[in-house]
């Protein structure tokens, strides 16, 4: 019983998935190969993300991530977080265990925002992409309307929730690793 309660979630989707191989099979051979391609891909991300953030969690003092990424970095722990976030590789459910750990870090929490924000929308690969087949011009204005976009989210994002809330997340961040 306390498997079924822990792989509900699981089984109801492979309930369903079998459910829909005998309705429809060619939908349901198309939803399973759907999800072996999903989980292959995280096969392969998941993995060396986790080796990085060991690395990251062991190598990098917390003193020094609260200093260039802290409460009092400022500009240059917005710029490193827009930075780190664009240079990283892989889907974005990559980024939240790397943000989890820069929470544990002591790592501001508008910067964490500016970090999600930036691994979601500003890739250098993307970005160069862009300029090859959109023009330079274009990939330009969206790179820094969306800096900006993520910029002010974040600034909007970690003044609404209330401090409490914030702490509340970094606790369940810490207990994570």
């Amino acid at each position: 019983m306390k498997f079924i309660k822990r792989y509900k979630f699981f089984t109801i989707t492979l309930l369903i998935l079998t459910a829909l191989f005998f309705v429809n099979h060619e939908m349901g051979l198309k939803a399973v190969g759907i999800t072996v391609y999903s989980l292959k891909e995280m096969i392969l991300v998941i993995p060396p993300v986790f080796i990085l953030l060991g690395l990251l969690d062991n190598w990098v003092p917390k003193e020094t991530m609260v200093k260039y990424m802290g409460e009092d970095s400022g500009i240059k722990g917005v710029v490193l977080s827009i930075f780190i976030g664009s240079a990283a590789a892989g889907p974005l459910y990559g980024a939240f265990p790397v943000a989890a750990v820069f929470m544990k870090k002591g790592v501001k929490f508008s910067n964490i925002i500016v970090f999600l924000g930036a691994w979601s929308t500003t890739k250098i690969p993307m970005f160069l992409f862009e300029m090859a087949s959109l023009g330079v011009k274009f990939a330009f204005s969206r790179l820094v309307i969306d800096i900006f976009g993520i910029i002010i989210m974040a600034r909007i994002v970690s003044n609404l929730i209330p401090k409490d809330e914030i702490k509340k997340i970094y606790i369940n961040a810490e207990n994570l690793i």
